[in-house]
């Protein structure tokens, strides 16, 4: 085993930062949706709109750095151990079976979490955004007489964004849950906090270079 840094400060402050603001997000948009009191409606609207904006910053940056880096790759989809990667969740792991695939310096996610993370960044964030913004700017647009949204109810927007607001929950509450299946219950939580995760070491040059000690 050998202590890798997997994650970098950006990826740990975007992570952290984002679910915050997305945790924030979803109670303040309850209160403002009636569901409970907290803050009182205008304060509620308020920090609303100011972690959204927030959130937006912290998304257009994230896209920035993820295409800057090539980090994007880590989220193309695959199907090579997908199965294999379903029926671990399902099964295997209960029974202590091995992991079908090993986390690298260069891979950091399995079939299953691209599949799902990618449609997470493609679909379901663009749902709330895209739904928030038209939801937050309806009046001004219709006031500049700027035909953009028209055909859309605001009803119908303010239910996109709480459908959307369900789904972002549903989703934080699996992925917490699904933090707890590493090599401990917090071991991914850790390497989220610190960078660093333990790995088992496949790279052949280490062998290599093993080898050439012993001999």
């Amino acid at each position: 085993m050998k202590e890798v840094l997997i994650y970098t400060r950006f990826e740990r402050f975007w992570h952290w930062s984002q679910a915050s603001l997305i945790m924030f997000l979803a109670v303040t948009g309850f209160e403002v949706h009636g569901s409970f009191e907290m803050f009182g409606f205008e304060k509620a609207v308020m920090f609303h709109r100011a972690a959204s904006y927030a959130l937006l910053g912290l998304i257009v940056f994230a896209i920035f750095w993820h295409l800057t880096t090539g980090q994007w790759r880590q989220y193309f989809p695959t199907t090579k151990n997908l199965f294999a990667q379903i029926r671990y969740y399902m099964f295997g792991m209960f029974k202590g079976e091995d992991h079908p695939t090993h986390k690298t310096e260069i891979s950091k996610l399995n079939p299953l979490q691209r599949l799902v993370y990618i449609q997470f960044k493609l679909i379901l964030i663009p749902i709330v955004v895209i739904s928030g913004i038209f939801y937050l700017f309806n009046k001004s647009i219709d006031k500049n007489n700027i035909i953009v949204i028209s055909e859309f109810k605001l009803e119908t927007i303010a239910d996109w964004h709480v459908q959307g607001a369900f789904l972002l929950i549903v989703f934080l509450i699996i992925h917490v849950y699904m933090t707890t299946t590493g090599t401990s219950i917090t071991s991914n939580i850790k390497a989220m906090i610190t960078g660093l995760e333990e790995l088992e070491s496949e790279n052949k040059n280490d062998k290599k270079g093993e080898a050439k000690n012993e001999g």
